[in-house]
């Protein structure tokens, strides 16, 4: 049974249809990416899945409940998590203090003051363990460089022991040399039995990560399956690169 179904789903922003009755499903413990040129409807997919701006149209599954309709507060709490394109933390605050409010706010936080219990405490550090953060536990987190931002917000996500973690961009904005190590990172969380689902321009990391990919643009589906059969794809060449040439490990559209 796939951990998440997105049966016809559609994003109106007033006449603007972002997303145009698009279903596909994703299995458990894959890692799923969602690619597409700019504009495509990809983070727009993103924020209806999370609740975060809710669906218009269709029916969002998971774990075989519909979700659709919760708020992103509930949906973090049945076990899906989400990162953002752009890195965001409580900058004034400590890293141990972000994941910490990841952990107590996340599967089971129904409290609404803060306190940090055991259990939190032990969930945060081992997000920050797994995340390369465990010697920057008292830094300040707007002081962090970008790539260590990243991996601070992925371990707050984490935090929350998501079953399914939505990754936007997760290499976005990194060099190569860190786009290695996200690419690392991630790998080592799908190997925690984690389910990503993830929004990626970067074509190495996509082909490094991805066991199926998902083709969109203007909120449809192009093309589905796997790396080396989809971006083969004349369709998706054409779409996503704007001519009809091999799409190369590093191929990222012309307006990324």
């Amino acid at each position: 049974m796939p951990i998440l179904e997105c049966l016809k789903v559609s994003k109106a922003y007033g006449g603007l249809l972002a997303v145009s009755a698009l279903s596909f499903a994703v299995e458990p413990g894959e890692v799923y990416a969602i690619v597409g040129p700019n504009g495509a409807g990809k983070t727009s997919l993103f924020d209806c899945i999370s609740g975060i701006n809710p669906a218009t149209g269709g029916v969002i599954k998971f774990r075989d409940r519909e979700i659709q309709g919760l708020r992103p507060h509930d949906i973090c709490r049945r076990g899906l998590a989400r990162t953002f394109q752009t890195t965001v933390a409580f900058d004034s605050q400590t890293v141990l203090t972000n994941v910490l409010v990841g952990s107590t706010f996340g599967r089971e936080g129904k409290d609404p003051f803060v306190s940090f219990k055991p259990a939190a405490i032990e969930a945060a550090l081992d997000a920050l363990a797994l995340c390369g953060l465990a010697g920057l536990q008292r830094a300040r987190a707007g002081s962090l460089p970008v790539l260590a931002r990243k991996r601070l917000m992925l371990a707050t996500a984490l935090a929350t022991r998501p079953e399914l973690l939505l990754l936007d961009e997760p290499v976005g904005g990194l060099n190569p040399a860190e786009r290695t190590q996200m690419i690392d990172l991630i790998r080592k969380v799908a190997r925690t039995g984690v389910t990503i689902l993830m929004i990626e321009h970067v074509m190495k990391a996509v082909q490094a990560l991805a066991n199926r990919i998902l083709v969109i643009h203007h909120g449809q589906q192009i093309a589905e399956g796997p790396p080396s059969k989809v971006l083969r794809d004349p369709r998706v060449i054409e779409v996503y690169l704007g001519t009809l040439r091999p799409m190369g490990p590093d191929a990222e559209p012309a307006n990324a």
